[in-house]
């Protein structure tokens, strides 16, 4: 892996009290940039997936109801009932 340098300014007072911070959780400032940026980018990507899977879903749901997939909404009613019921027995078990 490359290593490229990154720089930026940044107010004095601000600079010493994260030089602080950093040495506090024994540190450098470098490493803790380098690992808030993984972070960042981290964030980032999971938050493409999701947004790719939610579209996906959507279109999956578009799709179905285009070709006349369609569930009446008293039969979604009693599914999602019969679910909270199941939920609320499960949890008085406890």
């Amino acid at each position: 892996m490359s290593e490229a340098t990154f720089t930026f300014r940044v107010d004095e007072s601000l600079k010493q009290e994260f030089a602080k911070v950093a040495k506090l959780q024994d540190r450098t400032g470098a490493q803790l940039l380098r690992d808030f940026m993984r972070e960042v980018v981290r964030k980032n990507e999971e938050a493409a997936e999701y947004d790719q899977w939610f579209r996906s879903q959507v279109q999956q749901g578009l799709d179905q109801a285009n070709a006349g997939e369609l569930l009446p909404g008293d039969q979604v009613e009693a599914h999602f009932a019969a679910k909270r019921a199941e939920l609320r027995r499960r949890m008085a078990e406890r």
